[in-house]
């Protein structure tokens, strides 16, 4: 009887350890993977994956016009293919949020944050594959 009791406990043992190991192993791959996931994209994956949107020139709320280019990045070059594909939706997002802006409005660093910040909002509530990351303005000028 003793000697199996002993075995019995010597199987249970080394089977907890075999199941702890592997529940270490798990949770260090998962961390492993975690990690890779959030890391930054390079510069190559920055411009894979961006769309220029370009030069739009519109009136502003008042007697002002502006001329105006972006840059929009992307999370995935999928996202990317589409969004080129609803580059007249996006031209029609700027165009509209312009014509309710002043010259005020996108004066200063917060003015221009503000607006690349509704751009990309906007943006992403039309996207089916992928979400904008950043939205840049890569020309500015109003007249």
């Amino acid at each position: 009887m003793k000697s199996k009791n002993k075995l019995l406990t010597i199987m249970l043992i080394i089977l907890v350890c075999i199941t702890l190991l592997g529940v270490v192993a798990l949770v260090i791959i998962t961390q492993l993977n975690k990690t890779d996931k959030n890391a930054e994209p390079t510069i190559d994956q920055i411009v894979e994956s961006s769309v220029d949107i370009p030069e739009i020139t519109t009136n502003l709320a008042g007697n002002q016009f502006i001329r105006i280019s972006l840059k929009v990045q992307t999370d995935s070059v999928k996202a990317a293919g589409e969004l080129t594909k609803r580059d007249f939706q996006i031209k029609n997002i700027v165009i509209n949020e312009l014509s309710e802006m002043t010259k005020q409005d996108l004066e200063g660093k917060q003015g221009k944050i503000s607006f690349e910040a509704t751009l990309k909002t906007k943006i992403n509530e039309l996207m089916d594959i992928g979400e904008v990351q950043q939205v840049y303005i890569t020309s500015y000028i109003i007249q």
